[in-house]
């Protein structure tokens, strides 16, 4: 996983509430091992007619949002099954961070786990965020891990809220694994102690 860095970039604007992991990557991907090449299956049935060629009036197809790394949605986002393959297809696609009102809870916590940052704004202003990213696709928002802030560019700067354990993993580039066996010096310290 690599450390998150802060985001200065365009955004995409997916009008959608309820989103699910099965939307999100179709069943028919969860027998992949790897997270290489996951991002071509992203939203699969929203993206491509049946022979495969892509829908131009999908938001992913159209070229004003090609190379966005913030995906804006609606509430309760990565809800259904628990696939991590969902967070997957999204950080190979290329998205750093999804910003919605709400996120299903195991989404959020895989998403966590899997370096891709969940933030979760108020309803009102996640509708403010889509206007203007539909409005001005060149808009270029920033996500700030390490103040907690989304800063759009008149200066407004949103704040939002993430576990402190989760937001240093995420700032250090480790998952749960990586964090402990960052400590393995100490624990062998800890274990050569003598026991009383």
């Amino acid at each position: 996983m690599e450390k998150f860095e802060t985001i200065h970039a365009t955004a995409v604007p997916l009008r959608a509430e309820n989103v699910d992991t099965d939307q999100i990557i179709p069943a028919r991907y969860l027998t992949a091992v790897t997270k290489e090449g996951m991002g071509e299956g992203l939203f699969n049935s929203w993206r491509y007619e049946r022979d495969g060629t892509p829908k131009p009036d999908f938001v992913l197809n159209k070229p004003e949002f090609k190379g966005a790394q913030v995906l804006i949605a609606g509430r309760n986002f990565g809800s259904g099954s628990s696939r991590e393959h969902a967070v997957w297809a999204l950080t190979d696609y290329g998205f750093q961070a999804v910003i919605t009102p709400g996120f299903a809870d195991i989404f959020y916590n895989n998403s966590l786990k899997n370096g891709l940052l969940p933030v979760a704004l108020p309803e009102s202003t996640v509708n403010m965020l889509l206007d203007l990213v539909e409005e001005e696709p060149e808009t270029r928002i920033v996500v700030n891990l390490q103040e907690q802030k989304v800063v759009l560019p008149d200066g407004q700067a949103l704040s939002f809220e993430i576990d402190p354990f989760r937001k240093m993993c995420l700032l250090q580039g480790v998952d749960d694994l990586g964090y402990i066996l960052s400590k393995q010096e100490a624990i062998v310290a800890h274990e050569a102690q003598p026991a009383y």
